[in-house]
């Protein structure tokens, strides 16, 4: 991590440290808002079941609002959608989240083909967009909501993700980088954000992102591809 990293998180350590399971918020047993039915650019449910063939992926990366964006934009990809992943308190709202006492990272769910676009283009389009060396921060959004991970759904595509990873690191080190800090782990529950958040920045087109790339190209191995 850089001195400027270094010292964002020294100025908010209670947002950039992950809170004990048995310290987080106690959160609630059902959803406390209610989902779109569609997806605001694609017009598909925003939730399962999917068609049949139909792939879900879970990526983290800061943000979601511009995240979201990434990956509704690429061909193949049947829905998207915000929520919450890899925390502790269920069924969480943003202003809880943003308190980084639920333990939960911004997350996007991305619904896809394979047989139009592949995990491995997935991860391409993840690691080159954000900058996957953080720690607990994406630019000036510092916390634990905004660290990078990666939540795999199956065997294969953890094997992927661990591999893509490990390549990226390698570049990332080539340019004189910092070491990759994303988390790679099975994929748990994915709470779905606020109507708001969804498709934000098709809501609001000028709306903020600030999500930014290492400017190093992500060359996912053959055997992983």
């Amino acid at each position: 991590m850089n001195r400027l990293g270094k010292l964002m998180e020294m100025m908010q350590p209670q947002k950039t440290t992950m809170v004990a399971p048995e310290e987080a918020l106690p959160g609630r047993s059902e959803r406390a808002f209610g989902v779109p039915a569609t997806h605001a650019v694609l017009g598909t449910p925003l939730e399962p079941p999917f068609p049949e063939g139909i792939e879900v992926a879970y990526f983290a990366l800061g943000c979601f609002w511009g995240a979201e964006r990434l990956f509704w934009e690429l061909d193949g990809v049947y829905t998207t959608a915000v929520g919450y992943m890899g925390g502790t308190t269920p069924n969480p709202t943003y202003e809880e989240v943003c308190t980084a006492k639920t333990g939960h990272a911004e997350a996007v769910l991305v619904a896809f083909d394979p047989q139009r676009v592949s995990y491995a283009d997935l991860l391409k389009v993840f690691f080159e967009e954000h900058d996957p060396t953080q720690g607990m921060r994406q630019g000036n959004d510092v916390g634990t909501q905004y660290r990078s991970g990666i939540y795999f759904s199956n065997d294969a595509q953890k094997a992927t993700a661990e591999m893509a990873r490990d390549a990226y690191g390698q570049a990332l080190r080539a340019a004189g980088k910092e070491p990759v800090t994303t988390e790679i782990e099975p994929a748990g529950p994915f709470y779905y954000a606020e109507d708001y958040h969804q498709q934000y920045l098709h809501k609001v087109p000028n709306g903020y992102c600030g999500l930014k790339g290492t400017g190093v190209a992500c060359s996912i191995p053959t055997a992983a591809a």
